[in-house]
């Protein structure tokens, strides 16, 4: 199986190093990406980015997204609804058309990093302060339009493929509980046919606090 990891904002695809070994062991072709990273990009050349990853695999792949990610996959799961497998979101929910990522403070064309403070206590409390130094010290800034960039979704047919959503706190009830608070989004996520909630115990960032407990869990739903 062709495993296409999205990262979230911020990241490169060296977030995903500690996760592609078991991937790779498990018999898996594993595509780490990095998104365009020019001031002007827009969330549809990152979308086109990996629409173009899975256009390059002879078989139908499977889609990672974390966080931000999620939009992304979305996004091209839509592009090419017939040559996605499964689509995985990583402490993120399938979003519906329309939709942002989230906003932050642009400076100068760019999202930089704001800094762990900037999170919410429960997302970051798991990852360690040597952790945290090293993550900082990779990350990207981002095009500044593309967390506020509307995400196009138009084809129905995404609704067929299968989804697992990665949680690092929610266990299935608690996801329906929260997505009926979120309108458009519970709609979405009702409409897919085949879903399912697994739910982490981690932070925000599994790849970095619980890099081994991760990849095992997603080798288990890449299938």
């Amino acid at each position: 199986m062709d495993v296409i990891l999205v990262p979230g904002l911020w990241l490169d695809a060296s977030s995903w190093d500690a996760v592609t070994p078991a991937l790779t062991d498990a018999g898996h072709r594993v595509h780490p990406l990095t998104l365009p990273s020019a001031p002007e990009a827009r969330i549809g050349d990152w979308v086109s980015a990996v629409v173009a990853e899975i256009d390059a695999a002879e078989d139908p792949v499977v889609l990672v997204g974390h966080s931000g990610g999620g939009n992304v996959v979305s996004g091209a799961a839509d592009a090419r609804p017939d040559r996605v497998h499964r689509v995985v979101f990583v402490d993120t929910m399938p979003p519906p058309p329309g939709a942002m990522i989230s906003e932050f403070p642009v400076r100068d064309g760019v999202v930089p990093f704001p800094g762990w403070e900037f999170f919410d206590e429960p997302d970051v409390a798991d990852l360690d302060d040597a952790t945290r130094q090293r993550v900082a010290a990779r990350a990207v800034d981002v095009p500044g339009a593309v967390p506020t960039d509307a995400l196009t979704l138009s084809d129905d047919r995404r609704h067929g493929i299968p989804v697992t959503v990665l949680s690092g706190q929610l266990d299935a009830e608690a996801v329906t509980a929260a997505l009926a608070e979120w309108g458009a989004w519970a709609d979405e996520f009702g409409a897919i046919r085949d879903s399912e909630v697994v739910t982490l115990g981690s932070g925000h960032w599994p790849q970095f606090s619980q890099p081994d407990a991760f990849a095992r869990t997603l080798q288990k739903v890449v299938r």
